[in-house]
């Protein structure tokens, strides 16, 4: 038996999110900063004849029905553009939250995609597996190289990779599910909206200021569907060194960014000794494309 292959899903931050229309098809056309977290889900394959999924993990009861998981429509999307696709056992140990905005479940079937390949010897570039990303979710394309990037339309528009400096930061999430549909439903789009052509700063100072320009649209009607996302907000933007804080995705994780990884070790420890309820942790984000 051929030993088992591990890839990281890491947990995708929207540092900025902008909403510049509606689609005809409904689907909205979208402007985001897309970084990745040091915080990851793990997955293994171990090749074999029959497709199947475990889940373990501290969210693992969150992630729902295993037929529905998006590893497993990730290999059924590969399957329909690569015949006699070699697949096998899958155990996903699922440590990002569920439904909380940091693309978790797109991580994980992008590194599907990304052992599918190696078990199938496709090239990364390989055309079929940006194809089944995007059949499977939005976010799935720019989850599918982990790297930080501007992603435009509902996600297949992939800006070249940029550099960002390493972000010491923040996450929470106040344990309130919130769906993508809900706060989408929630959410009036402003007129006028167009893309934003300025180049992404390579320096903090400049990083923070373009963060607070841009912003992430869809805050407001996360907060009209989870009120508490409004209190994590406020709990970040008054701890001792944020430079910035705001809403990952379509929350309700929040998340603030700090000069340094003491300053945000130490305001994980003040935010989690304060409430306890919710799920808080220290991260780096961003960094080398």
């Amino acid at each position: 038996m051929s030993a088992a292959l591990v890839e990281q899903a890491p947990a995708k931050i929207n540092l900025t999110l902008r909403v510049l229309g509606r689609r005809g098809d409904g689907y909205h056309e979208l402007e985001s900063l897309v970084a990745f977290a040091d915080i990851a889900d793990t997955l293994a394959l171990q090749p074999a004849n029959e497709t199947v999924l475990d889940i373990a993990g501290p969210f693992a009861a969150a992630s729902g029905p295993v037929a529905d998981n998006l590893v497993l429509k990730a290999a059924t999307a590969l399957r329909q553009r690569v015949n006699g696709l070699k697949a096998g056992h899958f155990r996903l140990q699922k440590n990002i939250p569920v439904a909380g905005g940091l693309g978790g479940g797109s991580a994980d079937a992008a590194a599907a995609l990304r052992l599918l390949a190696r078990v199938n010897d496709l090239p990364s570039g390989d055309a079929r597996l940006a194809a089944a990303a995007l059949a499977v979710g939005a976010d799935v394309p720019v989850c599918l190289e982990s790297r930080p990037r501007v992603m435009r339309g509902v996600g297949e528009r992939l800006a070249p990779p940029v550099e960002l400096p390493q972000l010491a930061a923040v996450l929470v999430n106040p344990g309130v599910p919130l769906s993508t549909r809900d706060v989408f439903a929630a959410f009036a789009v402003t007129p006028g909206k167009t893309e934003n052509i300025s180049p992404v700063p390579r320096a903090a100072v400049g990083l923070f200021d373009y963060l607070k320009v841009n912003g992430n649209d869809l805050t407001a009607a996360a907060i009209a569907r989870a009120p508490v996302v409004a209190e994590v907000l406020r709990t970040l933007s008054g701890l001792p060194g944020a430079r910035f804080a705001a809403m990952s995705g379509s929350g309700p994780t929040c998340f603030a960014l700090f000069a340094s990884p003491a300053e945000a070790a130490a305001a994980a420890r003040r935010v989690q000794s304060e409430n306890k309820q919710w799920w808080v942790q220290g991260a780096s984000i961003g960094g080398q494309p």
